[in-house]
């Protein structure tokens, strides 16, 4: 895509590996490390928390085939946002945009990198525990110590990174998520083959026993399945960010359905095999009393490594919370890039970097907000009151092949969606049914959510007004 006022365009410079690498190594974060012990309260036997992960991941594998399609119709920077805006109109991909930009990117980027600097100060004994100083604002107190100074720091380390050629960060992401898979795979095949463990773990059951932190009407039948199940879509979201940099992608439509599909697949893989381990290593009653200050994987992890497994799985986590991180800055920065090239956000966000033919400005942007999201703590608040919100997009965004098959039916379709219409249509479905049990069960933090998706709605009309926005370039030719 062309800057306004230059001739400086993308560089197609991801291959497959680094495609699949930017599906992989954004969804394997700290979930399948910690998420088993609340999703045994939910479901309480192992076969159910196994059953959850694999429908979990088959759904995710819908939206990927849906999005596959998409995807190599319309290989363009910003992925969701470009799907949005041709088939409903520039202001509700703002408002997607919007989302993406001032929550739910940024945010999960300030929640993964003091992630990471709390599972540092785990690694070290807690030598970044000092507070500088505190700011009391309005009864609201901000510290500021050595876990603030290392989010800081590893935002803009990584940030700095990806203003290299995106070549670069290709090849950084397929290394982190090498690790990632390396470490998972180590501490299944660790339980399996040096724990002493037992397969009749599988055949017992947490039914009765203390959960923790967890709600009695979170347990058991419909409303335990679905608490579980979005435990375990939290585990695998991120699946659809390697659209976000469809305009870098080499060969968009080959490698995107592939880096869509065969990414989901394995992760799919990956998150039913560990997750087997940790109940081949516990009974099921040993997850589900897990310490909340502990993981999973810490105690599966000591069976066989002893005392060194906190500080292995620190390390994993670490490594785990790099690498989703890099992805996300990476991919995070072409939805402000796009946005602004339509004229619906700072112009200055739109240019390239004539060296590296990145949006340095966009990711200049995000990583400062990020920053400040970090600094306030509410980062956490935040990513949870647009959760619903984002499902929602998810599912507009699945809708959107059904628009663009009846308005669009000549326009070449590299990939069809496989199942079309059913695979689709399920997603719409099961979506619909997770929206209609969240606003169940956290009515206020939904509405909220929304609350905060529309404020973006001024904004939008503030721009469109008073700067008008750019006609965007055409994907496709206007029908005859």
């Amino acid at each position: 895509m062309s800057n306004n006022s230059t001739s400086i365009t993308l560089v197609r410079g991801l291959g497959l590996i680094a495609a699949i690498s930017i599906v992989v190594g954004n969804v394997i974060g700290t979930g399948v490390f910690l998420k088993a012990r609340v999703m045994t309260c939910n479901v309480e036997t192992p076969g159910m928390v196994l059953t959850v992960w694999v429908v979990a991941g088959l759904l995710s594998l819908a939206g990927a085939l849906t999005y596959a399609e998409l995807a190599a119709m319309m290989p363009h920077a910003g992925g969701e946002y470009v799907f949005l805006r041709e088939s409903y109109g520039s202001r509700l991909a703002f408002l997607y945009g919007w989302m993406q930009i001032f929550i739910a990117k940024t945010g999960s980027q300030a929640s993964v990198a003091v992630a990471f600097a709390i599972f540092l100060n785990v690694l070290t004994g807690g030598a970044l525990d000092r507070e500088i100083f505190a700011l009391d604002l309005f009864g609201w107190r901000l510290p500021f110590g050595r876990v603030q100074i290392v989010a800081l720091g590893i935002i803009a380390l990584l940030t700095a990174v990806n203003c290299a050629a995106v070549v670069v960060s290709g090849w950084v992401a397929t290394f982190l998520t090498v690790i990632k898979i390396a470490l998972v795979l180590g501490v299944g095949l660790g339980a399996f083959l040096f724990a002493p463990g037992d397969f009749a773990h599988f055949g017992m059951s947490n039914a009765g026993g203390t959960c923790d932190g967890v709600e009695p009407a979170a347990r058991a039948g419909l409303a335990g399945f679905s608490a579980a199940m979005l435990g375990a879509l939290w585990g695998y979201d991120g699946w659809n960010n390697v659209t976000l940099v469809a305009g870098e992608v080499k060969n968009p439509q080959r490698d995107i359905p592939l880096a869509l599909i065969g990414g989901t697949s394995l992760i799919i893989l990956l998150y039913v095999f560990v997750n087997a381990a940790y109940f081949y290593a516990l009974t099921p009653t040993e997850v589900a009393s897990v310490s909340p200050n502990s993981s999973v994987a810490t105690e599966v992890t000591s069976r066989f490594l002893g005392s060194l497994a906190t500080g292995l799985i620190a390390a994993a986590l670490m490594a785990s919370s790099i690498g989703t991180l890099h992805t996300s800055i990476l991919t995070g920065a072409r939805v402000p890039f796009a946005m602004a090239r339509d004229g619906l956000f700072l112009q200055s966000l739109a240019k390239l970097s004539a060296r590296s033919r990145v949006p340095i400005g966009a990711l200049i942007a995000q990583a400062i907000w990020a920053g400040l999201l970090a600094l306030s703590g509410s980062f956490d608040t935040l990513t949870d009151y647009v959760i619903f919100g984002s499902w929602i997009f998810y599912g507009l965004t699945t809708s959107a092949v059904f628009v663009l098959r009846r308005r669009r039916p000549d326009v070449p379709r590299p990939y069809r969606a496989w199942g079309y219409p059913v695979v689709p249509a399920l997603f719409l479905v099961v979506t619909a049914w997770l929206l209609v049990m969240t606003l169940k069960t956290a009515p206020l933090r939904s509405f909220i959510g929304l609350g905060l998706i529309a404020l973006g709605l001024p904004v939008y009309w503030y721009i469109t007004r008073r700067h008008a926005a750019r006609e965007p370039e055409k994907i496709f030719a206007d029908p005859k």
